[in-house]
């Protein structure tokens, strides 16, 4: 390392993510002083928002946490006012609500790969200058992008702020025949599909080298790529444990940072990670057979520690996400599929769900009274339980960037595309208090 080297990074704000993370790093001759992944989102209160609220109008306003994964929170929503009011849904409902899960994922995935990151390993600002430089890609983006959108829309009523997801089942299903017109669709991308697996590849190698073993939590279940459903599992190194959702509580452990409005998590160590990697780690056994040849081609067919990957992890979610929902909706075409009656409560308590979205599992918890109206609710988003272990990473990353010599520069382009690369959705934050920073 350079004795006499001096850095003083001061990014206010991150580019190309969702709201506003600061990066704050000061070296004076060679020590480090300051290393900082710093939040300071403003306060939003949809925990209260939802008090008094009857059990019908809950994950209306919950979806509006995000407006990316609004159908995850809309999902986790209504999971746990089920799990809360004793409402067992059908499979066929069960079956409709993994096709619109795997439609956000893949809908955001999309957005994050092709127009987020892609930039970073193609030496551009943003993804405009690829209009010109790589026109077929970014036409390409935008009609996955289109799919996937439509592919929502048709489905949940609309992509953001779904209107056909509600407690006890799905208000109003496609026709059959939009059904297989969504297959038809689907089948038609896979070449796009494809050719996105080898762009990726081409661009795999611009990805920098950093390998920190954290720890990984996602969902899992032992017969499926979980998203919908499935029980919290832990992945340490070799160590896997798995936990109900009820203890979410007990595995987030939310806890205050000094330089943050948003609270950190941790679990087994200081910090752990959720996401596209979190899962392809934990669950890779039970990818699509093509998107497990996806991830042979990626060399992403093992457990990765470098959190740098995990857009790449998105690209096998990509994947895993259409072939699955093709094969979804051959079950739904084969078998008697017709509307059905919304489940009715049969109590009024306490529940809590998990869905995983596309930066990581969401936990909604929820209380009722015997009238129907929530009397508690807690939310824990996925970039949350990320902001301690991108902490963990910077301090990690940092020294290493030090002792090869990089200019401030590179060290400013490295520390950004690592907090891209996690995909933070900042403003979904939703457990905040005041901060006093003091120069």
């Amino acid at each position: 390392m350079k004795q006499n080297l001096d850095v003083n990074i001061n990014i206010k704000h991150v580019t190309r993510v969702e709201e506003h993370g600061n990066i704050l790093v000061n070296v004076n001759n060679g020590k480090i002083e300051q290393c900082r992944w710093q939040i300071g989102e403003a306060p939003r209160f949809f925990e209260s928002m939802v008090r008094g609220r009857h059990y019908s109008e809950v994950a209306r306003i919950t979806s509006r946490i995000c407006g990316i994964c609004s159908i995850g929170h809309t999902l986790a929503s209504v999971k746990a006012t089920e799990a809360a009011l004793g409402i067992k849904i059908s499979e066929q409902n069960k079956k409709l609500r993994q096709l619109i899960k795997h439609a956000e994922n893949f809908d955001s995935h999309i957005l994050h790969v092709y127009l987020l990151a892609a930039p970073d390993l193609l030496n551009a600002k943003s993804f405009y200058p690829l209009l010109d430089s790589h026109p077929e890609v970014i036409k390409r983006a935008l009609n996955l992008k289109r799919l996937a959108h439509e592919w929502g829309s048709l489905l949940a009523g609309r992509t953001t702020h779904p209107t056909r997801i509600v407690p006890g089942g799905i208000t109003q299903i496609p026709e059959l025949s939009e059904l297989k017109t969504l297959r038809q669709n689907l089948i038609a991308a896979l070449p796009e599909i494809e050719q996105t697996i080898t762009t990726i590849k081409s661009l795999k190698e611009t990805i920098p080298e950093f390998n920190r073993p954290t720890e990984y939590i996602a969902l899992s279940d032992s017969h499926s790529y979980a998203l919908y459903d499935g029980q919290i599992e832990s992945l340490l190194q070799d160590n896997r444990e798995k936990y109900p959702v009820s203890s979410y509580r007990q595995i987030s452990n939310e806890y205050i940072s000094d330089w943050s409005t948003a609270k950190y998590c941790k679990n087994k160590t200081d910090s752990y990670m959720v996401g596209a990697l979190a899962r392809n780690n934990i669950n890779q056994q039970f990818l699509h057979p093509k998107a497990k040849e996806a991830a042979q081609a990626l060399s992403m067919n093992q457990v990765i520690n470098n959190p740098y990957l995990n857009t790449i992890a998105q690209v096998i979610e990509i994947v895993n996400s259409i072939y699955q929902s093709i094969a979804i909706l051959d079950e739904l075409i084969e078998q008697d599929y017709a509307p059905e009656p919304l489940s009715p409560p049969q109590t009024f308590a306490t529940g809590a769900a998990a869905v995983e979205v596309p930066r990581g599992i969401l936990f909604h918890e929820y209380t009722y009274d015997q009238n129907g109206l929530c009397t508690d609710s807690n939310f824990i988003i996925p970039t949350n339980q990320n902001h301690a272990n991108i902490q963990h990473d910077f301090e990690a990353l940092v020294p290493q960037l030090l002792a090869q010599n990089k200019t401030q520069t590179e060290i400013e382009l490295a520390l950004e595309m690592l907090v891209r690369a996690y995909d933070p959705c900042i403003s979904c934050s939703t457990h905040y208090l005041t901060v006093k920073f003091k120069n």
